[in-house]
């Protein structure tokens, strides 16, 4: 094996294909990358964690097939280090022999035969496609609700619904649910749940594509691909049946509330200085005629904020968990949103002013009178 490539455009793939690399196993060959040159002379890089495989196509100037395994990180901290140049790379034996300028490498190598095989969906089958924006801000506005405790099994995923007209994507941890709206058509209805982990990943490779290219997916009853441009992303799906997110919205809220999102964010960004000193990160709301007062109080000291309001229905104190609802801020754009309110018990729903492509559920912090 041998080819010949730009050391920019290598380092670009390596930084895409190792996002699959895990430094939590005890298998060598999961530490590695996978180097193919094919007959027709394009070198392909993958690299598994079992759970996700993410391949990448380059083109070299020159080639000789073969294949072998290099380890990821001195690999990749190699080509990094050397000038924006012309690299050569060769199998010399068991040996890879890299060469830039007036640097010359050679490091171990693995034989390709123990890299785990890669079964993929058959390709001839009807892609669904994505803009790849919108993918990447439905990811975003999403993923951060799912849970990060391995041990709750599906939460930890975002579930993704293909209805005939939409796609809706849900994330889910007990505390808070995060739900997103785009319309768009599909040729079969079909829901699957996909680690929000690796959605994060997804949406990281999306922010290196080319601004011009969209998203492929294809789907089995196992299997997920990402196609964007030169790379594809093959990783399992969640076994497992989601929660019945729509049960969980509340069907009638008696209190609403109309505010603009910046200035209720920067006034609990405000008060969480001092909440995140007490035990929960407790925030007081006190929603009064027009005005919403939010107040934290710690050892440290206290504080007080103000918000103007627009509200229908009657006066409520409710407590929370300030980052939970900076999260769902933060993920918002509009200038204006709802605030669905029922008890200083029950969950907050907060929705946009105009249409429905999201919802946001925040369970409060039970407190008390003193």
């Amino acid at each position: 094996m041998k080819f010949e490539c730009n050391q920019q455009l290598l380092t670009k793939a390596l930084n895409i294909v190792s996002k699959a690399v895990t430094s939590r196993t005890t298998i060598p060959i999961l530490k590695g990358i996978l180097l193919e040159v094919s007959e027709d002379g394009k070198l392909k890089m993958s690299a598994s964690d079992l759970d996700i495989t993410i391949e990448e196509t380059v083109e070299i100037e020159s080639g000789i097939s073969g294949s072998i395994v290099v380890q990821s990180k001195l690999f990749g901290d190699i080509i990094r280090k050397l000038p924006n140049a012309t690299i050569s790379v060769e199998l010399v034996d068991t040996n890879v022999v890299i060469k830039c300028m007036n640097s010359e490498f050679s490091i171990i190598g693995l034989s390709a035969d123990e890299f785990p095989s890669i079964k993929n969906i058959e390709e001839n089958q009807e892609y669904i496609t994505f803009d790849k924006t919108i993918l990447k801000e439905m990811i975003r506005k999403t993923s951060f609700a799912a849970s990060v405790d391995e041990s709750k099994g599906v939460i930890t995923g975002i579930l993704i619904e293909l209805l005939n007209d939409a796609i809706n994507m849900v994330a889910i941890d007990g505390y808070r649910m995060a739900i997103t709206r785009e319309a768009m058509v599909n040729l079969e209805e079909k829901n699957v749940i996909i680690s929000a982990k690796i959605m994060n990943e997804i949406s990281k490779i999306l922010s290196e594509a080319s601004e011009e290219e969209n998203v492929n997916l294809l789907l089995n009853d196992k299997k997920a691909i990402f196609i964007i441009g030169n790379v594809k992303v093959v990783l399992r799906l969640l076994d497992g049946e989601f929660i019945k997110y729509k049960d969980v919205l509340p069907k009638d809220n008696k209190i609403k509330v109309k505010v603009n999102r910046n200035d209720l964010m920067e006034s609990i960004e405000r008060a969480s200085l001092l909440s995140k000193e007490g035990k929960n990160n407790l925030i007081k709301f006190a929603i009064k005629d027009t005005i919403v007062t939010i107040t934290s109080k710690s050892e440290e000291g206290n504080v007080r904020e103000e918000v103007i309001i627009n509200k229908e229905g009657e006066d409520l104190d409710i407590g929370f968990n300030a980052k939970y609802v900076l999260d769902v801020l933060k993920s918002i754009d509009d200038e204006d949103i709802y605030m669905f309110f029922n008890t200083s018990i029950t969950p907050c729903l907060v929705e946009p002013v105009n249409g429905d492509s999201f919802e946001y559920l925040i369970l409060p912090v039970r407190i008390t009178n003193n």
